[in-house]
């Protein structure tokens, strides 16, 4: 009768002839046989489910060996407690979801790579067990140069600092959890066209999901149909922390279809972040302005997003600072607050707001409590469009900026209604100066007609 090693080569021999691509480890060089699904069980190795192998050597010993041999981890349902494990070139582990847990142990942090072509990590529970994570961690996974990292269907979850730390990488990260993190549940850094997919992300300390660069450049990063929710600002500030989604200084990143709510400042924040497309987005219950583009920007598009609760709706803002040329059309914004996080020069209560070279079309605005649209401020506004808008409940329609300096608008073909006391109105700064302008204005660099009011 033939041996199983027999039996196992044969097996792989016949794949060969009939040019099957699954890579089997191979018998010569394993120190354990491989087994029929293509994989390295963990068994075979005995870094099996709380061991005795507290320095991680049976599994250490065992990833490294897969990845030479071109195959796949596979780790049968149980609790692994490791810490402090770097992964090599090749690293692919997956399990069974939801059963085969990796504990961190306290010692350092519990998984990196450095400088790597490719990490996947699929089908785990990744445990941080709220332990303390060396100085030199700033994730409870932290991946830096890596070209491809991978991680699917997994649960991350217990980090005393980010869950997930990466830089200079590229890859997918998709259908994972992670929750319960003191800072930020993903920490991306100078990202090679990132893909963040189909997550979901909650309660966490100071941040959802994180898109910076060190130095403002092409990132390319796309965040799309993401969950995002309860997401505090424990270290306090007025708007660093808290976000659901924060991009700094990365240009050219998507932000689309995400649910986002509950969080402590802004759903979406784009900080000098340039050809940013914020767009068809669910933004429930943000503490402060729910999608802030601002400071050094040149080109953003915000468009179809779904406001519901928060202290302002849209903010463009940051003129002075050169932000500047933006589109905003088809959002709908409505039930905001007068009171927000901080004090604030102009006050809540505004739907939405822009100041340079930005087109303002087809929203619907309903219960502003303080202005539906903010048109400049100050000095500060230039080549402005207010087009085809509806504005309810507001106890002005659209607050447009008249002081020394301001530059032109175009407010035409709106609908007014319920604006208490006024539907369009000239403020130097906060002060009030002008009657209702709505069928035209004393100012020649406003162009003001065709708005109707009710």
């Amino acid at each position: 009768m033939p041996s199983r090693r027999d039996m196992l080569l044969f097996l792989a021999a016949s794949a060969v002839a009939g040019g099957a691509s699954r890579t089997l480890a191979s018998p010569q060089t394993a120190t354990a046989e491989p087994n029929l699904r293509g994989t390295i069980d963990a068994a075979e190795y005995r870094a099996i489910p709380e061991s005795s192998d507290r320095k991680n050597h049976n599994l250490e010993q065992m990833i490294k060996q897969a990845a030479r041999e071109n195959v796949p981890v596979f780790l049968p349902p149980g609790t692994y407690r490791i810490s402090n494990l770097a992964l090599p070139d090749n690293t692919r582990i997956s399990g069974v979801p939801g059963a085969s847990r990796i504990v961190y142990t306290g010692e350092g942090q519990l998984f990196s790579a450095e400088n790597v072509r490719r990490i996947e990590l699929s089908n785990l529970v990744i445990d941080g067990g709220n332990r303390s994570l060396g100085d030199y961690a700033g994730g409870l996974l932290q991946f830096t140069g890596v070209d491809e990292v991978l991680i699917d269907n997994c649960d991350i979850g217990g980090s005393r600092k980010h869950g997930l730390q990466l830089e200079r990488c590229g890859g997918r990260i998709e259908r994972s959890r992670i929750s319960g993190v003191a800072q930020s549940g993903l920490y991306a850094v100078d990202s090679a066209n990132l893909s963040v997919t189909g997550n979901t992300i909650s309660d966490c300390g100071n941040g959802g999901i994180l898109v910076h660069r060190w130095k403002k450049a092409e990132d390319g990063t796309v965040v799309s149909g993401n969950r995002i929710s309860n997401i505090r600002a424990n270290d306090g500030g007025n708007g660093e922390n808290g976000n659901g989604i924060n991009i700094f200084r990365a240009d050219g990143v998507m932000v689309v279809n995400n649910h986002i709510s509950d969080c402590a400042f802004t759903a979406i924040r784009a900080n000098s972040a340039s050809d940013i497309q914020i767009s068809s987005n669910q933004c429930r219950r943000s503490g402060e302005t729910a999608i802030y583009v601002e400071f050094a920007f040149e080109g953003a598009v915000v468009s179809a997003n779904m406001i519901d609760g928060a202290a302002n709706g849209i903010s463009i803002a940051n003129f002075d600072e050169g932000g500047r040329l933006a589109s905003v059309t088809g959002n709908v914004v409505r039930n905001l607050t007068l009171k927000g996080p901080y004090q604030h020069e102009v006050g809540f209560g505004i739907g939405i707001a822009a100041e340079a070279d930005t087109l303002i079309s087809g929203n619907v605005i309903e219960g502003a409590p303080r202005w539906g649209m903010q048109i400049g401020w100050g000095p500060y506004l230039r080549n402005v469009v207010v087009s085809d808008n509806v504005v309810r409940k507001a106890p002005v329609g659209c607050a447009v900026s008249v002081a020394d300096g301001a530059g032109t608008a175009v407010i035409t073909d709106n609908i007014f209604q319920e604006t208490t006391e006024g539907a369009v109105l000239g403020f130097q700064w906060e002060k009030k100066v002008s009657a209702e302008m709505a069928g035209g204005s004393p100012y020649k660099q406003l162009t003001i007609e065709r708005n109707r009011s009710s």
